[in-house]
């Protein structure tokens, strides 16, 4: 099982207080990863500030652009993967720029790049970005794969789709990878058939062990049904981590954490579906042994990569200490590799 660590490029306000994310902490977070050992960083999408942030914080959050941000960063890392956790494909109105940006970042950052995409936590967001839009964000991400695709194989393509067209695009070069991973992002199950019939895997986030079970078993069946192997399949959850000596100390921390007010923001989007399932339930929130032991029950559940850990966490030095706590005490175990590379 892989494990990955969160990338802070819209998270201000949102699950880090303000000022969090300047770059050089950014690049000092990317750094500290790859010194320890984590697979990748994935950096989550945002054009604009959600209304609870703008309520809260007297100045506005800073969101980098993700795929900009790991341009300056693979010029100064070695080994370490970069993903986008997601990108919010209904925000970008040209998907060959798009296409184009991710074969530019391929090729400079030497085949280190994965695509998780997805509709984005806050319909709000696509309402500013493209008003009054009648189509639904969810069609407009498949309709979005399926055109970068087509660009990515074939020499010259064509697409005609309610959002995405195209006409004559003769795409070169193509990525330097000889197949870029796609993950398809979202909690809800029709992700899970996007990602069995136009991707590489699904990407969830703070999802109960229950419901990962659920949806391993959704896939499995629908990947059956449609003549693929389920195993090709990644299944690459996000969760909130916060770890301590004690389990009362952990789930402190976390309840009193900018990140638990955003899982609250998410109740009526992403993460209705929980139900009475308390937050700390379905995140990696404990001591060390209790994290490790939720690790291997999502191991042993499917999941096959623990993708963008997000640390709860109130400073950038807090956040690097909770990674390399996590890399020392927890990744060892779930991974047979020691921290550091």
């Amino acid at each position: 099982m892989r494990v990955s660590a969160g990338l802070p490029t819209g998270m201000e306000g949102l699950t880090y207080p303000i000022p969090f994310s300047d770059p050089e902490r950014v690049a000092e977070i990317a750094l500290a990863a790859e010194r320890l050992g984590y697979d990748s960083v994935w950096g989550n999408d945002h054009m604009t500030t959600q209304h609870y942030v703008r309520e809260e914080f007297p100045v506005p959050p800073r969101f980098w652009e993700p795929l900009v941000t790991y341009a300056y960063l693979a010029g100064i890392t070695k080994t370490l993967r970069f993903g986008t956790g997601i990108l919010v494909l209904p925000m970008r109105r040209d998907i060959v720029a798009v296409a184009k940006q991710i074969c530019t970042l391929d090729h400079f950052s030497g085949g280190r790049l994965e695509i998780g995409v997805g509709i984005g936590a806050y319909r709000e967001e696509f309402d500013a970005v493209q008003p009054d839009s009648p189509l639904q964000r969810g069609d407009i991400v498949t309709e979005g794969v399926r055109a970068m695709k087509k660009l990515f194989t074939e020499r010259v393509s064509s697409f005609e789709g309610d959002f995405y067209r195209y006409r004559d695009v003769e795409f070169f070069p193509k990525p330097k990878q000889a197949h870029i991973p796609i993950l398809i992002g979202g909690n809800n199950h029709n992700n899970i058939r996007r990602a069995v019939d136009h991707a590489d895997g699904w990407l969830p986030a703070g999802v109960h062990l229950t419901q990962i079970k659920t949806g391993v078993a959704l896939m499995k069946q629908l990947a059956d049904n449609a003549g693929r192997d389920w195993r090709t399949l990644e299944v690459a959850p996000q969760f909130i981590v916060r770890i301590d000596k004690s389990r009362a100390k952990a789930v402190d921390a976390f309840q009193k954490s900018q990140m638990y007010k955003h899982l609250v923001s998410l109740k009526k989007s992403t993460l209705k579906g929980q139900g009475d399932i308390k937050m700390e339930d379905s995140n990696l929130v404990g001591t060390p042994a209790e994290v490790v032991e939720k690790a291997l029950a999502y191991r042993d559940a499917g999941v096959t990569h623990l993708l963008g850990l997000y640390f709860a966490a109130s400073s950038v030095p807090d956040l690097i200490d909770q990674m390399t706590m996590f890399a020392e005490e927890v990744i060892p175990h779930v991974t047979g590799t020691k921290a550091g590379r």
